[in-house]
């Protein structure tokens, strides 16, 4: 039972080799980067198909809707509504001149429009974890 052992040679020809790092010309150094070139219209064109009418964007406007409202019609605390130790809502004379009949000023708008923007960021995130959207 003789076994017949490969030659060194093949055994060596089949092994990776490392032969060192080639030498770079001064060319390749200093070489510029080449210009990227883009597609689309650049700063002009805006794609506002992913955006309008998706579910983040539906969720943010309805969220910052349903707080505006509930500041409007006095179910939410504003600047001439204050809450108590209880959460009832008492009337109180601010000193804020508003036009409006039911005494909602633009303190109010903006102070429910944040509110409403941070429910809205909740359920973003939330849902976003979720992997619902």
């Amino acid at each position: 039972m003789a076994t017949r052992l490969a030659s060194p040679n093949a055994v060596m020809a089949s092994i990776p080799h490392f032969h060192g790092l080639k030498a770079k010309s001064r060319a390749d150094t200093l070489a510029l980067p080449q210009a990227v070139s883009y597609k689309g219209k650049g700063a002009i064109g805006a794609r506002c198909g992913d955006f309008i009418g998706s579910p983040t964007n539906l969720i943010m406007v309805t969220s910052t809707t349903l707080m505006l409202v509930a500041g409007r019609f006095g179910l939410a605390p504003s600047a001439n509504r204050k809450a108590t130790a209880g959460l009832r809502l008492v009337a109180r004379e601010s000193g804020l001149q508003t036009g409006d009949p039911a005494g909602f000023t633009g303190t109010d708008t903006l102070a429910c429009g944040v509110v409403g923007h941070i429910i809205g960021v909740g359920v973003v995130l939330g849902f976003k974890y979720l992997g619902v959207i």
